[in-house]
């Protein structure tokens, strides 16, 4: 295989994440035009730790996170988005693993960039932790986002099996939204330090929105006048 082809096929590949929404969203019936894909939360998560590193002043490699995050979800390419209630997480992780090493054998870096999954995948370095956090921290936030568009109806569930759950089901009949059940269900399952704990906190009692998108758009008010 060529250098040409071999660089081809690998963005031809993680492309197909374009493509892959995420299961999440289509188990909990998301009623929108335009529903995440997985490439869209590899970059939103990707944002979310620039964010968390530059506010909270983490003493991490971000460009190693940056790297890492772009390349946590290559095993979805092949085998699909499965989520905790589908399959056990060892179970996951063996045929995750075989995945990625399969798809970046044809690459010269290709050593490197499984490392850098691996290392996220086992979670041991002070990086990995941090990019894990953001992972977690960042589906929990896309699901606040759609919660204030009212996406979801928490009376039309049938098959779903995520309300089978035990904590999903005890956070519910206590009367929770669905994205503060999804966001205090981060918070039991997770292991968020202080400052993600922080901003999940903020997002539970509060409507979220971007305060500069605001100032940019009383600007653009003001203008028209």
């Amino acid at each position: 295989m060529t250098k040409e082809e071999s660089v081809l096929n690998y963005y031809i590949l993680c492309n197909k994440l374009k493509n892959v929404i995420r299961t999440g969203w289509k188990d909990w019936k998301v009623e929108r035009e335009r529903i995440e894909s997985i490439a869209e939360h590899i970059f939103g998560v990707q944002m979310l730790a620039i964010a968390m590193k530059s506010e909270y002043e983490y003493d991490i490699d971000i460009q190693r996170v940056v790297f890492m995050l772009a390349v946590h979800e290559l095993g979805e390419t092949v085998i699909g988005d499965l989520t905790q209630f589908q399959i056990s997480k060892k179970e996951k992780e063996k045929i995750e693993r075989e995945a990625v090493h399969n798809i970046l054998r044809g690459l010269l870096d290709g050593k490197i960039i499984e490392e850098l999954f691996l290392e996220f995948d086992k979670r041991e370095t002070k990086e990995a932790m941090f990019a894990y956090q953001c992972d977690k921290l960042e589906c929990d936030l896309q699901c606040k986002l759609y919660d204030q568009e009212h996406c979801v109806d928490l009376n039309h569930q049938e098959g779903n099996s995520v309300t089978e759950n035990e904590k999903v089901s005890k956070l519910l009949h206590s009367g929770e939204s669905w994205s503060s059940m999804w966001l205090k269900f981060g918070q039991q399952t997770y292991p968020y330090d202080e400052n993600f704990r922080a901003v999940s906190n903020y997002a539970i009692n509060n409507q979220i929105e971007s305060q500069t998108l605001k100032l940019i758009q009383k600007k653009d008010r003001k203008s028209v006048v």
